[in-house]
């Protein structure tokens, strides 16, 4: 896993936003439409991005359709000591 988040966050292309949308959904789970307005970034923008952190295991969904509220996966949380080292790395820690 420690692999996985440092390709998708850092290696990858989109790796800052994807780290954005993480660290504001272990703020506070929020759905897709409230972080585009959050982070200021296109509603299409970060559908995509939450789309490859789900298909990575990084984050999970609650609820359904449209109002599908996105938190960090329990996965994720038993590596945070990574995804610090990355916040940090990329300067959003």
């Amino acid at each position: 896993m420690e692999g996985v988040l440092w390709y998708v966050l850092t290696g990858a292309r989109g790796g800052e936003n994807r780290t954005r949308l993480l660290r504001a959904v272990d703020e506070r789970p929020r759905n897709a439409n409230q972080l585009a307005e959050d982070l200021n970034l296109d509603y299409k923008t970060v559908r995509h991005h939450l789309d490859v952190l789900v298909e990575h295991d990084i984050v999970e969904t609650t609820g359904e359709a449209y109002g599908a509220v996105y938190l960090p996966t329990d996965r994720v949380r038993t590596h945070w000591g990574t995804v610090e080292e990355i916040f940090d790395e990329m300067g959003d820690g």
